[in-house]
């Protein structure tokens, strides 16, 4: 009897658990609280914080592939499979597509110089890149690591499952901490790097934009970006698609369904695979430190691109842009925007800089698509 029980015993995961899974586990419970209580983009931070907890809890095999055990098949455990569609480069695109059914690109077309400011707010991707190969890491790993600067979970993700797919456990915490942080980490360089008075600029009203432009605006984007650079064609399509099913007005109930019930879904299949990748022997190590370094570094630079060019737009247009809202250009959508609206406000109250600040913070959005189809085409 006391023979049988030792053997159960042996059996449970807490015969079997290590340091480091015990760790992980504890890891996986504060960025629970933080989801929860912090309410730190929690839609995606809590499935990966789950399936953080799923892949270290001993023995329950979550994450085994589909082996032959003693001449019989073994399936793979549930999160393997689920996590094809993170191998398999599908739930990223799909996570766009929903996006793109929720972005209102109006903005941006009111005012097409805004783009410029997305296109600088990317400047951090590049600048961690940089500075990740200072430390050791290879091209692909850097690569991956500064892509964070764009502030674009499911870009980061897909970048990441491409070019360094161990990295993608540190690289999605990072990513989606960070974007939880923006109205932490965005206001101290908005106060740092423009001056008071420039920060006080009302900008003109926008322009209405017409239906045609609206509905054109997705075909062309789709047509000339992925032309030039077919590596970006999965993200960048699938974006411009979800816009074009919402601006066509005639498949009202796809586009509600793109939007809604399957962007909903991706992102509890997405999370849990993601988190899956938190295995302790993959993320307690000294690179997942650096790379959580990194990535501040990346969205810090980011910030500053989009602020420094708005400086340059300011002076060149005579006084007429606020150079704040260059901090949008970081395609959080649209929670950048909304710290710029809150900066501005509190300087002059009354200064009404969202609709401004949304035209750089969606062209964010195509901006690290394009930036992770550049990286890609090159390191792929």
């Amino acid at each position: 009897m006391l023979e049988n029980l030792k053997e159960l015993a042996l059996t449970t995961g807490f015969a079997n658990i290590s340091l480091g899974q015990f760790i992980m586990i504890l890891v996986s419970f504060v960025l629970m609280y933080l989801a929860i209580k912090k309410e730190y983009e929690p839609l995606l931070l809590l499935p990966i914080a789950f399936g953080a907890l799923l892949t270290n809890l001993p023995l329950a095999g979550l994450m085994e592939g589909a082996a032959m055990v003693n001449g019989k098949f073994q399936p793979g455990g549930l999160i393997y499979y689920l996590y094809q569609g993170v191998e398999l480069g599908i739930y990223p695109p799909l996570i766009f597509l929903g996006v793109g059914a929720m972005t209102d690109f109006g903005p941006l077309l009111a005012n097409p110089k805004s783009i410029l400011l997305g296109a600088a707010a990317q400047l951090g991707i590049f600048v961690a890149l940089i500075g990740a190969v200072l430390l050791g890491f290879d091209l692909k790993a850097a690569a991956s690591i500064g892509i964070i600067g764009g502030a674009d979970g499911p870009t980061a993700i897909f970048l990441t499952s491409r070019l360094k797919p161990d990295l993608l456990g540190p690289i999605a915490i990072a990513a989606y901490s960070y974007m939880a942080l923006i109205p932490i980490i965005q206001p101290p360089l908005m106060k740092l790097f423009v001056p008071e008075n420039e920060r006080k600029i009302v900008m003109e009203q926008l322009r209405p934009v017409t239906k045609t432009e609206k509905i054109l605006f997705p075909i062309i984007v789709t047509t000339v970006g992925s032309l030039l650079l077919p590596s970006a064609a999965p993200l960048l399509g699938s974006l411009m698609f979800g816009n074009l099913m919402r601006e066509s007005g005639v498949v009202g109930r796809i586009a509600k369904t793109a939007e809604n019930e399957l962007i909903n879904i991706i992102t509890i299949f997405l999370g849990l695979s993601v988190g899956a990748k938190t295995s302790a022997e993959h993320f307690l190590t000294a690179e997942t430190i650096k790379i959580i370094l990194l990535g501040l570094f990346a969205f810090g630079f980011g910030t500053i691109g989009g602020l420094l060019f708005g400086r340059l737009m300011c002076k060149l247009s005579g006084g007429k842009v606020n150079p704040l809202i260059g901090a949008a250009g970081v395609s959080a959508v649209p929670m950048a925007a909304r710290v710029v609206q809150k900066i501005g406000a509190e300087e002059r109250p009354g200064n009404y800089l969202l609709m401004h600040a949304m035209g750089p913070n969606v062209a964010g959005v195509i901006g690290s698509a394009i930036a992770a189809g550049v990286l890609l085409a090159r390191l792929g």
